[in-house]
């Protein structure tokens, strides 16, 4: 079976810059065979997409665009998303799935943990 589980949250203020890490394992499965994405859900809000990566085509949800960076390190089987100039409302728990959209994400693999992500202002 194939795991995703995220790590790297924490609380920063507004401004600052966390890293995410999405660690993959099962067998057979590797980061790059895939479109993996980012998504987050904060207190009474949907699940959304932020960020994916896969087969060649990186994309991101226009409110993080320019301040996150989605990356695959192949080797470590592992997937980032580097966030800078963080905002208050990004506070959210931080999920990353198989796919890139809210639709079939959660379907090849279960949802993470997820990671807690706290923006203060």
């Amino acid at each position: 079976e194939v795991q995703l589980v995220e790590s790297g949250g924490g609380l920063v203020q507004a401004g600052g810059s966390l890293r995410l890490s999405c660690a993959a394992s099962g067998s057979g499965f590797t980061v790059d065979d895939y479109a993996i994405g980012w998504f987050r859900q904060a207190p009474g809000k949907e699940r959304e997409a932020v960020a994916c990566i896969g087969t060649g085509d990186i994309s991101y949800e226009l409110s993080v665009k320019g301040r996150f960076t989605v990356s695959s390190d192949n080797a470590k089987n592992t997937v980032y998303l580097q966030m800078n100039n963080l905002k208050p409302e990004d506070t959210a728990v931080y999920y990353c799935a198989i796919g890139c959209s809210t639709v079939v994400a959660g379907l090849l693999a279960p949802w993470g943990p997820g990671t807690q992500v706290t923006v203060s202002s």
